[in-house]
């Protein structure tokens, strides 16, 4: 659905208060100043606050996407087809996000236009070329965005260039709701709710049209590419993601599950089907949001308004709304706490002697670790580059502390190349909760590999679809050991007041290998004496 078609779809999902009448300002000849707005994510025209600020008082606005070699060069040695971080769904749904983006933008008198470069030379030079006057971005809270915006604007400050980089991913502005927690974030979901209170609503305009693009100069201007001329091969079609990119699709897909209100009025996460994969029990919006197609702001109030029509419906944190919050929540624990993508120098982590075992993580990975329900989830991970939530859990806790022991931050790798929601805040958080290394602490709780998967698929239909396989592991031995591993890191995090050196998990490894090692030759010994 594009921007021109906006107020039907307002109508229809009864969002009254988002866009509240159509508004365009003209700038006079004699206030000639050019803009530049650079997207990143808020690939959407829809409650774009950095899009709506440069086209006020300009002559001319410059809508400009840069071809990120950081994340697009393809990686030849990467265990599948991509780059280095992030596999080919992915880079067709951005490819698509930013057609998308490209024709809504020449709806309003507009286009995108693209480059390909490293952000910051690139940037520099259009600012220069283009005389710009007012540079337009979203705040980003990843560490990657942070070094590359900090850059721009000591560069800004010294040209004289006005920088509006307002906050519009998130609910919330994390920096705010860390100040009002004394300066640290909070680290639990609960305490972030309380502290954040009510979200600003999305913009009350629509865009009608955009000042025109100036004249680009020499730069060379290009197209959106295909998956070919970025340098991949075509994606065979049995590995092609059902879901497409775009703000359009991101609309569409809203209007489809706000549509049936009783569906939103008794949503209840963690409960769904995580075998339903031809219609999936959920509204598949995370990669809409993770690129900024769906304005979460928007999507927030759509639901209050589906709320207001029905006469009783689920709350936070199980509701639809209180997963919008434990976005944000993972959002502002990612940007206050320093490392937090890695165990150590995280003070939120607890500290594991975890298996650096390639062999092991390979057979997860590949989908050949002959536990039928673990094996088809990494297969439907592979081929559509998305899971149902609960089969994330799933496979996230049969690698780590279910059965093989095996390192998050090797899960949360492959998580983050091939998601085509990949979000670097909550795919970390996700794998710091499920792990036990932060924010959930009940290590017992396991998911069985078996009996989980055949209370959803017990026809076996979801399997039948994804399916290889290959035994490495046996389930009822592995949980006992990985829980035991466990109860000792917790016990030596406790006797270190959390501050566990590398030597110390070196001593503990060797401990419980020793250990394992000493059961093994009793269990061999008993064995024999039975035989």
């Amino acid at each position: 659905m594009r921007a021109s078609l906006s107020l039907s779809i307002t109508a229809s999902f009864s969002c009254s208060r988002f866009f509240f009448s159509s508004l365009h300002i003209s700038a006079s000849p004699s206030m000639a100043s050019n803009s530049l707005v650079w997207f990143r994510k808020g690939l959407r025209i829809h409650d774009n606050p950095a899009l709506d600020h440069a086209r006020r008082d300009s002559n001319h606005v410059y809508p400009v996407f840069i071809l990120d070699p950081h994340y697009l060069e393809p990686d030849p040695t990467a265990f599948s087809l991509g780059s280095s971080r992030s596999g080919l769904n992915r880079i067709q749904f951005l490819l698509e996000s930013l057609n998308d983006l490209d024709s809504s933008l020449r709806k309003l008198g507009s286009r995108l236009l693209l480059f390909r470069g490293d952000p910051i030379e690139v940037l520099i030079r259009l600012l220069k070329e283009w005389r710009i006057k007012k540079l337009c971005f979203e705040f980003d809270t990843e560490p990657y965005y942070q070094s590359l915006d900090n850059q721009v604007k000591d560069y800004a400050s010294e040209a004289g260039i006005e920088v509006f980089s307002p906050v519009s991913h998130t609910l919330f502005n994390p920096a705010d709701i860390i100040h009002k927690n004394g300066g640290r974030p909070p680290l639990s979901y609960q305490s972030f709710v309380k502290l954040a209170g009510q979200p600003p609503p999305p913009l009350s305009t629509e865009i009608s049209l955009l000042p025109p693009v100036g004249n680009v100069g020499n730069f060379e201007v290009l197209g959106v590419p295909s998956i070919k001329e970025l340098g991949y091969d075509d994606i065979r079609q049995d590995d092609v993601s059902p879901f497409r990119g775009g703000e359009s699709e991101a609309l569409k897909r809203l209007r489809l599950s706000l549509s049936d209100k009783e569906w939103v009025a008794n949503f209840e996460k963690p409960k769904g089907d995580p075998s339903a994969f031809l219609k999936p029990a959920t509204t598949v919006l995370s990669p809409y949001l993770k690129f900024g197609c769906l304005s979460s702001r928007y999507f927030y109030q759509c639901l209050q308004d589906v709320y207001k029509t029905v006469k009783k419906h689920t709350s936070p944190p199980v509701s639809l709304v209180g997963q919008l919050l434990w976005r944000d929540f993972f959002y502002c624990v990612a940007f206050g706490t320093p490392n937090f993508d890695k165990m150590k120098g995280n003070r939120v982590c607890k500290q594991i002697p975890w298996n650096d075992d390639d062999e092991l993580l390979v057979a997860w990975r590949e989908g050949q670790t002959g536990y039928p329900w673990i094996d088809a989830i990494m297969i439907q991970l592979k081929k559509w580059g998305w899971m149902h939530h609960l089969a994330r859990h799933c496979v996230a806790c049969f690698l780590t502390r279910g059965d093989l022991f095996v390192h998050w931050e090797r899960g949360r790798d492959v998580f983050e190349r091939l998601l085509i929601d990949s979000d670097w805040a909550i795919n970390n958080g996700n794998w710091l909760w499920l792990s036990c290394s932060s924010f959930f602490y009940q290590y017992n709780r396991i998911y069985s590999p078996t009996s989980f998967g055949k209370k959803y698929d017990p026809d076996g239909n979801y399997i039948r679809h994804f399916l290889p396989v290959l035994k490495v592991v046996a389930h009822d031995t592995a949980s006992k050991e990985c829980k035991r591993r466990i109860a000792e890191a917790y016990e030596l995090n406790r006797k270190m007041g959390g501050s566990v050196t590398g030597e110390d998990l070196k001593g503990l490894r060797r401990k419980l290998e020793g250990d394992q090692h000493k059961t093994s030759k009793l269990w061999g010994k008993k064995q024999k004496l039975i035989s």
